[in-house]
């Protein structure tokens, strides 16, 4: 099979099985090059296929030579089409995780459901007895209470009153102005069913009843603050709402684990090209914006160097683990620098869609939300014929 992009909006429904491997060995390469790392010894990632939670994986296993566990949605071969970018990924991993002597193991299914949480149990203690670093990574667009039986949505709204800025079609350039009406009292209290800390605190109850949980273990969950310019789409809207949910879970799973000396954090990121931040309205203009900039000032990371020195310079850091006063680890501290932050405001003030190309890194973002996918990658061939059958070692 010949495998293209096809691209619908801020989704791409194909994925490239060369591309998702090269792609998750650049990663590889990268944590190899870097000083080790005195880090955990057994990791459950829930969310391990992408972004974060695939470059928590890769840094945790190939820096401190961890075992992993990672849970992540079935996304196998269709009859029409490729698998998932997610699978690609998860497969790239465990063969390199393999062939590096390390034992690493996958569960698919959605993290939300009961049984996905006693399958990852189950093959903790057979496998690994216990985990001592659990990453929440999860990004789902609604969730099902294990409990109610109850589906939610989220959405991407701002509260109280109307939002207007400008947001820009990343694949032709476009810049335009969009109006996004509030969200509803019900469409905040879904977003924050699936986005805020209820599942996580689920995995954290499920590892401890199960008997799986170290007890100086360590979890985290990622989140984000941004700018001013997306204020009120992201920490001030239905997202925020979600996130200071996060916020106060962490605060609770640091209480309860604190007992036996383990600990919990949210760990605030900058902006980078995902599938979630693609579908914000702003976001995609503002990480255009923001990359310019902090290319410039030789200061831009991507998933990979942003975890490393998360785990290296805070979670891991012999001097112990810095946090604000929201006891929260910030690893934005270079997006937030008040520098980087002018240029960014003075480029929003005159961006259109004439001079979009010369004032913001667009073509960067575009890259790389395809390499998301597999595709703009050095050192591939998209016309050759590839198999789109890629099986994942130790899957259950």
């Amino acid at each position: 099979m010949i495998i293209k992009p096809r691209t619908r909006g801020f989704i791409c429904t194909t994925a490239h099985p060369q591309g998702c491997a090269a792609q998750v060995q650049e990663q590889v390469d990268y944590v190899k090059a870097q000083p080790a790392l005195k880090g955990p010894r057994n990791v459950l990632v829930i969310g391990a296929s992408a972004g974060y939670g695939l470059a928590s994986r890769i840094v945790a296993a190939f820096g401190a030579g961890a075992n992993t566990v990672g849970i992540y949605r079935q996304g196998q071969r269709a009859v029409d089409r490729p698998a998932s970018a997610g699978w690609y990924n998860s497969a790239a991993f465990e063969n390199a995780a393999q062939q590096a002597g390390l034992k690493s193991y996958s569960v698919t299914g959605d993290a939300f459901t009961d049984e996905t949480k006693q399958k990852a149990v189950d093959l903790i203690r057979r496998e690994l007895g216990q985990v001592d670093l659990v990453v929440y990574s999860v990004a789902s667009p609604r969730r099902t209470d294990p409990k109610t039986g109850i589906t939610s949505n989220s959405v991407l709204k701002p509260i109280g009153q109307p939002y207007t800025n400008k947001t820009v079609n990343f694949h032709d350039g476009e810049v335009s102005t969009i109006t996004i009406e509030p969200a509803t009292e019900e469409e905040i209290r879904e977003t924050v069913d699936v986005m805020g800390g209820d599942d996580w605190q689920l995995w954290i109850d499920a590892l401890r009843q199960g008997g799986v949980l170290a007890d100086d273990a360590t979890t985290i969950a990622y989140s984000y603050i941004g700018s001013k310019i997306t204020k009120d789409i992201y920490r001030d809207g239905t997202i925020g709402q979600a996130k200071d949910h996060l916020e106060a879970t962490a605060k609770q799973l640091n209480e309860q684990l604190g007992a036996n000396g383990g600990r919990a954090y949210v760990t605030v990121s900058k902006a980078l090209v995902t599938q979630s931040s693609s579908a914000i309205p702003v976001v995609p203009l503002y990480i255009s914006a923001l990359y310019k900039v902090m290319k410039e000032k030789g200061i831009h990371e991507g998933c990979i160097e942003q975890t490393y020195r998360l785990f290296a310079d805070r979670l891991y850091s012999e001097a112990g683990v810095p946090v604000d006063e929201e006891g929260r680890i910030r690893i934005d501290d270079w997006e937030m620098r008040d520098d980087v932050q002018q240029e960014v405001a003075k480029i929003w003030a005159d961006l259109t869609t004439d001079n979009i190309n010369r004032l913001t890194d667009l073509a960067g973002y575009r890259r790389e939300f395809f390499q998301l996918f597999g595709f703009e990658t050095d050192g591939v061939d998209y016309e050759a014929d590839v198999d789109p059958n890629v099986s994942i070692p130790n899957l259950s």
